[in-house]
């Protein structure tokens, strides 16, 4: 259920183990959250419940262009999501999600790289690293603890003044005070990607049935007994739900409970200027990351817990130009291609959920991956199948169980 990055990963990793699948989308394969991110794989990201991040976010929530905005809210789930990400926005737990984090990244990071290269998916994968720029000194210096820890969870991190920086990226303006360079990073068309894993899904004997909207879902036995789709009923021997910010409003259907708020995100895609970054960058104090390709040039990030709002935000779109404008020589390119909102699965302790339902012998869970489908989708692909196919486990799953919850 779910024909984003991470439900076609999971597709092909099935189809190569010899299992039969068939991917039920309700648009188009790879169309929401994984069309019009930024594309950047990153083994360098760190948990979203550091220290203070929540009281960063209550103090935003009425400037409607902040980086990070809680809309005022009465939602009983969205005040639930946001008592258990608050009790874990402390260093001890900060510390501890990094650590699992990093090693699911890392793994990820690498089996990505084979698998584009084995199924030869075109869709402009480079290894660029990624770039942290500051403009403030104050920022710059609290950052260089996040900095430190990288290296500690084998992860490297290089500091860069802001003389060094501005060498390796003449796009940058003489605003930049200094930035951390994370050289094991990656970046590829996050687009091109999605449409590649559908087309070897297919290659491979895989169904995708797209325009094919899940209107219920019904249980009998302790096993889910079929799916009700726009285009007829649905039934198979196992079912893996990874329908991204979507997965709760089906799991209450099912009786379970999954913690996952959307977490709104915004791009502007561009024809490239003439002076584009050659390496993906996130402007540190804007939160606006900034991601180049030989087709084009995208704006984008920012953090937005809004519920299912579909609006496009003009304000939150205004705010990534005005951002990029304050670091870059050329902060947009010459045509505005495409403006966009996607809803990441944001879950409370910001690792995703991924293993067998307790309560239904026949479901497995891959969402819930937060603010990095891309980035997980190889490794989440690999772990499902190799658990779905009684294989042993590349990875301990216990840390991404649905029943810790």
């Amino acid at each position: 259920l779910g024909g984003g990055v991470i439900g076609l990963s999971v597709a092909l990793a099935l189809l190569r183990a010899g299992r039969g699948v068939t991917v039920l989308e309700q648009g188009s394969a790879g169309g929401a959250a994984s069309h019009g991110n930024c594309g950047t794989i990153t083994p360098s990201h760190l948990p979203l419940h550091a220290p203070g991040t929540l009281a960063k976010g209550l103090k935003w929530m009425f400037k409607a262009d902040a980086p990070l905005r809680i809309r005022p809210s009465l939602d009983p789930a969205l005040i639930g999501w946001l008592l258990r990400f608050a009790r874990r926005c402390n260093a001890r737990d900060f510390l501890a999600t990094a650590r699992v984090k990093a090693t699911l990244l890392q793994a990820s990071r690498s089996r990505l790289e084979s698998l584009i290269a084995d199924e030869g998916l075109a869709c402009e994968f480079e290894r660029s690293g990624t770039l942290y720029v500051y403009r403030d000194p104050a920022s710059f210096e609290r950052a260089a603890s996040d900095a430190a820890l990288l290296p500690e969870l084998g992860i490297r991190c290089d500091t860069l003044s802001g003389d060094a920086v501005r060498a390796m990226e003449p796009a940058l303006n003489g605003s930049v005070v200094g930035a951390h360079f994370h050289p094991g990073d990656a970046r590829l068309r996050p687009n091109a990607y999605a449409a590649e894993l559908a087309r070897v899904v297919r290659a491979a004997g895989g169904v995708i049935e797209e325009g094919c909207r899940i209107t219920g879902i019904a249980s009998a036995g302790g096993r889910i007994a079929h799916v009700d789709t726009s285009q007829g009923r649905r039934t198979g021997q196992d079912i893996v739900l990874a329908l991204g910010a979507w997965s709760p409003l089906l799991g209450r259907q099912l009786g379970l409970n999954i913690p996952i708020q959307p977490g709104k995100g915004y791009s502007i895609t561009y024809t490239r200027p003439a002076l584009a970054p050659v390496t993906p960058m996130v402007l540190k104090e804007r939160s606006v990351c900034v991601t180049s390709w030989g087709s084009g040039y995208r704006l984008g990030s920012t953090m937005e817990f809004a519920g299912y709002d579909t609006t496009l935000n003009r304000v939150r779109l205004d705010a990534l130009v005005r951002g990029a404008a304050e670091y870059l020589h050329e902060p947009v390119g010459p045509t505005v291609e495409e403006e966009w909102y996607g809803w990441r699965p944001m879950t409370p302790d910001d690792l995703p959920i991924l293993g067998r339902s307790s309560s239904l012998a026949n479901l497995t869970l891959a969402t819930g991956h937060g603010m990095l489908g891309v980035s997980l989708s190889a490794i989440t692909g690999q772990l499902i199948a190799e658990q779905m196919t009684g294989r042993a486990p590349s990875l301990d799953l216990a840390p991404y169980s649905p029943e810790r919850f």
